[in-house]
C-alpha cells in the first residue's frame, strides 16, 4: 500500500486530533501519498501539517467558502485511486465519500464508535476498538488514541499521537508578545455550545489571580461572533487581561506556542494548544476530560465528569448547567499544580 486518503471533515479541534494518524502513517510508509479530505472551513490548520501530500477542501455545508463541490471532489479523489480509505468521522456523509473515493479498502469503526452507525454499510473493512463503545463510560481512552486504532486494518499497531503542526510567521503573535512582555497566558471564554462556556466573569477573576500570584498578563482568545464575550472577560478582570488581536489558525498557533498557560473549555484552540505543548488547564462540562481534554500527563482538567447528566449533548437538560457549579477557587488551585510542574 502506498496511497491513502484520511477522511475527517471537522470540527476544528477533531481534525486535531486526527492528525495523529497521518503521523503513523508517514512514519509507516514514508514514501507514500497521504491525502486528507476537510471541510474548507477546517482546512487552515492542515497547511501547517508537513506529513500530508494534499489537502482536498470540500464545500460541505451553507455559507462555506472555497473548496470544491461535493461532485467535484468525488472526482478528484477517484483519480487518484487509493489503496486505502480511512473514515474518523463516522457519519454516513464521510463513508460515502470514502466509498464514492473509489479507495480499494474502505475503513471505518465498529458500529459502537459510530456517531451514526448506517455509515458501517458503507465500508469494506471495519475495526472495533473494543471498549463498548466511542460515549461507553467503559472507554477511557482518548480520542486521538482511539484514531490510532483504525490503522490496525492495515497491520499499523501504534500509541504514540504525535502531532507535526508547523509556525508560521505572525504578526499577532508579535503584537501580543509586545503588549505583554513576552510572557502570558491564555484564556478562551468561548464555544459553540453554550453548556461548555463558563462565564466571563469568573475568566476575568483567574485573569486577576494570574496577575497578582504570578505576575501573569492574560490574553483573551475569540473567534467570530465571540468579540462581546472577550470583552466581558476583559472588563472583569480589573485590567488583568486584554483581548487577543483577530487570529488566523496559524496565529493562534504561533500564539499558543509562546504562552506560559492556557485555561479554557473543550473548544479547538484549546486541542491546538494542547497539541504545540502549551499547559493546559481545562474547564469541562458535558464532555469527558479522558476522552476529549488535554493528553498529555502533566495537563490538568476541572470537570463534573462523574454527576454530568448531558454527556456530549448539545444543550444542557438541567435548569442549571453542572459547569455553574466549578468556581473559581478550583480552578485556581488546578492552575498552581499545574505550573508547579517544569516546564
Amino acid at each position: 500500500m502506498n496511497r491513502f486518503l484520511i477522511i475527517r471533515l471537522g470540527a476544528l479541534g477533531d481534525v486535531v486530533h486526527a492528525i495523529p494518524v497521518a503521523a503513523a502513517l508517514r512514519r509507516s510508509f514514508p514514501a507514500a501519498r497521504i491525502d486528507w479530505l476537510v471541510s474548507s472551513k477546517h482546512r487552515e490548520i492542515l497547511d501547517l501539517v508537513p506529513v500530508i501530500d494534499r489537502r482536498l477542501a470540500i464545500n460541505d455545508r451553507a455559507g462555506a467558502v472555497g473548496g470544491a463541490t461535493l461532485v467535484g471532489a468525488i472526482r478528484e479523489l477517484r483519480h487518484e485511486r487509493y489503496d486505502a480509505a480511512f473514515d474518523l468521522q463516522g457519519l454516513v456523509k464521510s463513508a460515502a465519500l470514502g466509498r464514492a473515493s473509489g479507495a480499494a479498502h474502505v475503513v471505518g469503526f465498529s458500529a459502537s464508535y459510530l456517531r451514526e452507525r448506517l455509515a458501517r454499510f458503507f465500508y469494506t473493512d471495519t475495526h472495533d476498538p473494543g471498549a463498548g463503545g466511542l460515549y461507553d463510560p467503559r472507554e477511557t481512552r482518548h480520542i486521538a488514541q482511539i484514531n490510532l486504532t483504525l490503522l490496525e486494518a492495515i497491520g499499523v499497531t501504534t500509541s504514540v499521537a504525535d502531532f507535526p503542526i508547523e509556525s508560521a510567521a505572525s504578526d499577532a503573535a508579535a503584537r501580543v508578545r509586545d503588549e505583554t512582555g513576552g510572557r502570558y497566558a491564555l484564556l478562551n471564554p468561548c464555544a459553540a455550545w453554550s453548556n461548555k462556556r463558563w462565564p466571563p466573569a469568573r475568566f476575568g477573576a483567574v485573569a486577576a489571580a494570574l496577575r497578582e500570584r504570578h505576575r501573569l498578563a492574560s490574553v483573551v482568545l475569540w473567534g467570530p461572533g465571540e468579540q462581546r464575550i472577550a470583552a466581558d472577560v476583559v472588563a472583569a478582570s480589573d485590567g488583568a487581561a486584554l483581548a487577543s488581536p483577530p487570529t488566523s489558525i496559524a496565529d493562534l498557533v504561533a500564539i499558543a506556542r509562546g504562552a506560559t498557560l492556557m485555561v479554557a473549555g473543550d473548544t479547538g484552540p484549546t486541542h491546538i494548544a494542547a497539541a504545540v505543548g502549551t499547559p493546559i488547564v481545562g474547564i469541562f462540562g458535558p464532555t469527558r476530560p479522558s476522552r476529549n481534554g488535554p493528553w498529555r500527563l502533566e495537563d490538568l482538567t476541572v470537570s463534573r465528569d462523574a454527576t454530568c447528566q448531558c454527556h456530549h449533548l448539545r444543550r444542557c437538560k438541567l435548569a442549571t448547567m453542572c459547569l455553574m457549579d466549578i468556581e473559581v477557587a478550583e480552578v485556581l488551585d488546578a492552575i498552581e499544580r499545574r505550573l508547579a510542574v517544569a516546564p
